[in-house]
């Protein structure tokens, strides 16, 4: 089988890592990837997109929220069949401060979680359509 990104450009594989964008200027990182302009109104950056450098964001943070994903989210969402319930987990990444939502491994349920857990990035299968697996970030509890 292919392994594919489900999203293009949103995070590497090998690593495992989000990517996106950041103000050379003022620091404050964008994900995703930002290539407009700071955002950030006290920024004393040029506003012209100039300012923002490719970013990695760092694979380590702890559980704002999570929840229980028990029904099948409607279109343009992509759902393997059979359906199967999944976690999903706000993350407030340890460097960058930023709250990133992402599914939790398969395995993972709600009791194996809990508000302040540390957890790391990795990649996983979104679904799989014919030959090729489509990858996206999911968390896991941290080892």
């Amino acid at each position: 089988m292919a392994q594919k990104v489900a999203v293009e450009g949103w995070f590497s594989v090998e690593p495992a890592a989000l990517v996106g964008t950041r103000c050379t200027a003022c620091g404050t990182p964008y994900f995703p990837r930002n290539e407009m302009a700071c955002r950030n109104p006290g920024c004393a950056g040029a506003k012209d997109g100039s300012e923002l450098e490719p970013y990695t964001f760092s694979t380590r943070g702890k559980v704002w929220s999570y929840a229980d994903a028990r029904y099948k989210p409607p279109p343009p969402y992509v759902s393997p069949e059979p359906f199967r319930p999944y976690v999903v987990a706000a993350v407030e990444l340890e460097t960058e401060k930023i709250v990133v939502l992402g599914q939790v491994v398969p395995g993972v349920s709600v009791d194996d979680l809990a508000v302040g857990q540390e957890v790391e990035l990795t990649v996983g299968t979104l679904y799989t359509d014919g030959d090729d697996d489509y990858l996206v970030w999911m968390w896991r509890p941290a080892e």
